[in-house]
């Protein structure tokens, strides 16, 4: 069997399935899975003797057999489910004024659910005094820039 690197094909796709495999390891998601058993297949090909080039094909074949395959079962099954978070649920919401919002005078607090956020205007000549309804337009960092 001809192979044009100087170690065997047997010991590449070892040493590719151990390289996909710490690259699983080190991610969150699953990302190289599939080339594992590409690699796996491929090493099988390379004990039956084939010829490299059929060894690729089935690495190839295999690896794109398994993401076609699983990658919409393991998208079910790893479905995060997305909490809201205090920045999800105070966009357009009517919130009141407990410190003035002055942009010019960098000051500006309001009550959302009983926590107080740092507020400014979305726009500078527009003063919202205490006590006001006022909407909340967009989260910029930590403070929320009102209408």
């Amino acid at each position: 069997m001809y192979f044009p690197f100087p170690l065997s094909s047997s010991m590449l796709w070892i040493g590719l399935l151990i390289i996909f495999l710490i690259a699983e390891a080190a991610t969150v998601g699953f990302i190289s899975i599939w080339f594992c058993f590409g690699s796996l297949c491929a090493f099988a090909a390379a004990k039956a003797n084939t010829p490299f080039y059929v060894q690729i094909i089935v690495f190839f074949v295999t690896s794109v057999a398994s993401i076609i395959l699983t990658r919409p079962f393991v998208r079910n099954v790893l479905k995060l489910k997305n909490n809201p978070t205090n920045f999800d649920r105070i966009l357009n919401q009517s919130v009141i004024v407990t410190e003035r919002i002055d942009n010019r005078m960098d000051t500006g607090a309001i009550k959302h659910d009983g926590k107080i956020w740092t507020a400014r205007s979305t726009k500078d000549d527009i003063i919202f005094e205490k006590g006001s309804f006022v909407t909340v337009d967009r989260v910029e960092g930590v403070k929320v820039i009102v209408k």
